[in-house]
């Protein structure tokens, strides 16, 4: 068991739920939300002595895990530098997209699309299939809503370079639904 002995028992109880709700929200995966918050807590324990009780041991506590989040896109940034993200495949020398690759219609049968399980599953799937610099710029901005100075600001990049990283993230999103969802339906 971990060791939360300097924690106030009332903490864990009364927070873990909303710790948990939030990491999943803001990570897509409830083993890597589970994580946080139990990373949470640690840190919590560890820095007791820091809390100074001027605010909401709630706040502390969200505080925490929102740099945790923070740390884990971070980590996923850089540990996927090393990956190949090469979007030439998808356009000609010229520029022009590939026959195979131009972005269909996706307004044809799908009014509905977010409500469909199967499709969520799917996009989930592409989400967690993006390089990790792709994957934590976009859940950065959509999920957990960061501008894009604070994306820069917490990936150490420049605006630019966001913006790229971003195109080439949407690029390679889309490319994966329309495999994996619209040829199959």
């Amino acid at each position: 068991m971990q060791n939360y002995q300097n924690l106030p028992e009332e903490w864990i109880n009364n927070y873990t739920d909303e710790l948990l709700s939030r990491a999943v929200y803001k990570l897509s995966n409830v083993e890597n939300a589970k994580d946080m918050v139990q990373d949470t807590f640690l840190a919590a324990a560890k820095n007791i002595h820091s809390f100074k009780q001027k605010s909401n041991p709630k706040t502390w506590l969200f505080s925490i895990l929102n740099n945790k989040i923070s740390d884990f896109y971070r980590k996923k940034y850089r540990e996927d530098k090393k990956i190949n993200t090469d979007i030439s495949s998808f356009f000609t020398v010229k520029g022009d997209w590939k026959p195979d690759k131009q972005p269909q219609n996706w307004e044809q049968n799908e009014k509905n699309i977010l409500d469909n399980m199967a499709f969520i599953e799917i996009l989930d799937y592409c989400l967690e299939h993006l390089p990790g610099k792709y994957n934590s710029v976009i859940k950065m901005k959509y999920y957990s809503e960061k501008t894009p100075e604070e994306i820069c600001q917490e990936l150490e990049i420049s605006s630019t370079n966001m913006w790229q990283i971003m195109h080439r993230a949407k690029l390679k999103l889309r490319d994966c639904i329309e495999n994996g969802w619209f040829k199959n339906n």
